[in-house]
């Protein structure tokens, strides 16, 4: 059974309800029935490519239609769909087509000319296809009249070899979506149609998704929160999503009120933006009955001002990529200030000690555990990092800190792995310093996350150079730049004749941050 089963139940009850458009260049609009035909037309093209179940789609590309048709088309053939973020440099990107021996790749046409440059190092690779975006007339030829290799026929013409009936196992992986690692490579996290279809089945109870809501989309549509809790979660209610392609705080404002969206969902950065909006105040939201935040802690500052300024009160959730949701504040009840509500429908949460995993009582902070359906169904090619990330009796280990209310409330104090995120974005530190020290003039280096309010995190390095070497901020900001996406490279390098260890050689971060951070 496949997540795409309510939205093929949506194609049927409503084939004239606009499920997606596009609000800005070029503008598109389609129906549920349009989509399904639209998806439809691209798995037949993908299978005309030579896929079938299991094989790995790879997508970079910006936030457009012909992203989610491939993405929707790939699952609904029970093959594997790879998002990818668009600012992933030619060595990272090499790194995610040949770690996930991925078949196909989409790529944006504007970025052909790095791209190439890989693809002669990628035997797994049998096809690479460049998109343009502006020009979707072009895309819509590709898919509907591609002939076959076989017959040399339409592809149009022809049936899906295996029916779209999403006939998926539950246990069969819809998605890969690579995380970061804290160290060496970053893991490819393989999410399962069962991991997708519980987790819409809890946030559709809990939020009260209906068929007449309508989701402005201003979220980058490559990972967790922008394709599986707003995408998805629309397409499984039936209801209207209307998607931004770049986010701008104004002509939000603007579209909430004019198209009397019901439901948005944002960052803290996004939210930060709209209370910095010109006469802000003057917008009245008062119809929006669900506004979110997600992908990292809210400030308490932006909390309280948006519901100073619109009289909203933010309903923050707690999620990751190996597990999507894991609990959310009411959307009845009180949204606790600094809390990430209960666990959700289904999951099962506990804190234990760090050292002798012992669950703890209320009240006592420790790491959380999570178990339930919600959780991934491990990393891919990795065994012995899934089973690392695992407990003896099979709970999920989060990294994160907190603690459980006596009410059932959960508030997270931090994180135990030195993540940073900056704008929704996670950051692992070793990534950064793996790229740092590859430059000749650097002996030592520690990056952290220092408080930023735009960014929620700002990307420090702190970097002790070799006595003999020179080198300035702004070229080691650069170095980075050319071999990380851009939300991962520095945005600020502190230089120090050494760096605070302690006995047994390590990096006192926790020192740094107290020293840089605060200064």
């Amino acid at each position: 059974m496949s997540f795409l089963n309510a939205f093929t139940e949506n194609v049927r009850k409503f084939p004239d309800t606009i499920a997606l458009e596009f609000i800005d260049p070029p503008l598109q609009r389609l129906t549920y029935k349009e989509l399904d035909e639209q998806v439809n037309r691209a798995a037949k093209y993908l299978q005309s490519l030579g896929i079938q179940p299991g094989d790995r789609v790879a997508l970079q590309l910006s936030k457009c239609l012909e992203f989610i048709l491939l993405h929707l088309a790939t699952v609904r053939l029970g093959a594997i769909s790879l998002p990818l973020n668009l600012a992933y440099p030619p060595d990272e990107l090499k790194y995610f087509l040949e770690d996930s021996g991925a078949k196909l790749f989409f790529a944006l046409d504007s970025a052909k000319e790095k791209t190439q440059s890989i693809l002669p190092e990628l035997p797994n690779l049998q096809k690479c296809i460049f998109l343009d975006p502006t020009q979707p007339k072009e895309f819509q030829l590709l898919i509907t009249n591609y002939k076959s290799p076989i017959s040399n026929s339409p592809v149009s013409n022809s049936p899906i070899s295996n029916p779209p009936c999403e006939a998926s196992s539950p246990s069969s992986t819809a998605v890969i979506i690579y995380t970061s690692g804290t160290t060496g490579r970053p893991k490819g996290a393989e999410i399962t149609h069962g991991n997708l279809i519980s987790n819409l089945q809890s946030l559709h109870e809990v939020w009260g998704w209906q068929a007449d809501d309508i989701l402005l989309h201003v979220l980058p549509i490559f990972h967790v929160h922008g394709l599986f809790v707003a995408l998805h979660g629309a397409l499984h209610a039936g209801a209207t999503t209307l998607l931004m392609r770049e986010f701008d705080a104004q002509k939000t404002l603007q579209t909430l009120v004019e198209r009397r969206c019901t439901v948005f969902m944002a960052v803290p950065t996004i939210h930060n933006r709209l209370l910095d909006a010109p006469n802000a105040k003057n917008f009245d939201l008062s119809h929006l009955r669900l506004i979110t935040s997600g992908s990292d802690r809210l400030p308490d500052e932006v909390f309280t001002g948006f519901q100073q300024t619109f009289g909203h009160t933010l309903l923050e959730r707690y999620g990751m990529t190996e597990t999507g949701m894991n609990c959310s504040n009411p959307l009845h009840g009180e949204r606790r200030i600094g809390s990430v509500g209960h666990p959700l429908p289904g999951v099962e949460v506990r804190f234990v000690d760090s050292e002798s995993r012992a669950s703890l009582p209320t009240g006592e902070i420790g790491e959380l555990e999570i178990r339930g359906p919600n959780i991934f169904k491990g990393y891919w090619n990795q065994p012995d990092k899934t089973s690392a990330s695992f407990s003896a009796d099979g709970w999920f280990k989060t990294g994160d800190l907190g603690y459980l209310e006596a009410d059932g409330y959960i508030t997270l104090c931090g994180r135990s792995k030195d993540l940073i995120i900056s704008g929704g974005l996670n950051i692992y530190p070793p990534e950064v310093e793996r790229v740092l020290v590859e430059h000749p003039a650097v002996a030592a280096c520690a990056v952290i996350g220092c408080p930023d309010r735009e960014w929620g995190e700002k990307v420090t390095a702190v970097v002790a150079l070799k006595k003999t070497e020179s080198v300035s901020g702004e070229e080691l900001m650069r170095f980075c730049r050319e071999k990380l996406a851009p939300y991962k490279s520095p945005k600020s390098i502190v230089f120090k004749d050494e760096l605070p260890r302690n006995a047994m050689g390590k990096v006192q971060k926790a020192e740094l941050r107290k020293e840089i951070c605060s200064g």
